[in-house]
């Protein structure tokens, strides 16, 4: 049982070592599709603020609107007291209840979308700077990824010329000692071939009686003695 265990954890921790591999594989595929996913975020956002703008200012028409009206009717009212008109004058002061108590509805839906398109207006311009700052993080990665795979190849190359260059290198030497070689053999044979043109010139002339092998005893003393009184 503790090894069925031992082994499930096991290939659990293989699907997820494959799963991040497969996610780094993909990272700026998928970090660019997040940026797209959060653009159409943003767009939808910024259309979501022009309605509710637009309801702000529908809203903001209606309460000034009902503003006049309730101006109007008091003014009415007071003159209806004026006149000595109670009666004219309790039925304005009913319609101004009305018209107050549609003010404040209206007032507070106002106050309401005022204070949505100011949070939208901030939540977006933060999303804008987010968007802008991740896409220059973007592309300073795409740029390093891109660098480092070409260092990657050209160090790949460099690798093998290197190799290649050593093995050319290690010819060349072995031409330029063989080469070394066979120039030391042709002066020796060069050397021998002079020396034995000597020898047989030489032992012509002992022959001939020309030459003497070797100077006797007398003669070298002779020449000793002339180096002497000289």
């Amino acid at each position: 049982m503790a090894i069925f265990k031992k082994l499930i954890t096991a290939l659990r921790g293989s699907v997820n070592e494959a799963g991040e591999a497969i996610i780094d594989a993909q990272a700026l595929r998928i970090l660019d599709q997040e940026i797209r996913d959060a653009d159409v975020e943003l767009k939808q956002a910024k259309e979501s603020l022009a309605s509710i703008l637009a309801q702000q200012k529908l809203a903001d028409k209606e309460v000034e609107k009902i503003q006049l009206e309730i101006t109007e009717y008091e003014n009415y009212a007071i003159k209806a007291l004026e006149s000595n008109n109670e009666k004219l004058a309790l039925e304005v002061a009913e319609k101004l209840s009305v018209l107050e108590k549609k003010y404040t509805v209206n007032k507070e839906q106002a106050t309401y979308f005022a204070d949505n398109v100011k949070n939208l207006r901030q939540t977006i311009l933060q999303t804008e700077i987010n968007i802008r700052n991740l896409k220059q993080q973007v592309d300073i990665v795409k740029a390093t990824e891109s660098v480092q795979k070409a260092q990657s190849a050209i160090a790949q190359r460099y690798g093998n010329s290197t190799t290649k260059l050593q093995t050319a290198l290690d010819s060349l030497e072995r031409i330029k000692k063989r080469q070394e070689k066979t120039s030391a053999t042709i002066e020796a044979k060069k050397e021998l071939l002079g020396s034995e043109t000597q020898d047989s010139l030489d032992r012509k002339l002992e022959e001939a009686g020309i030459k003497s092998s070797n100077q006797s005893a007398e003669a070298i003393l002779t020449r000793l003695k002339e180096k002497q009184i000289n």
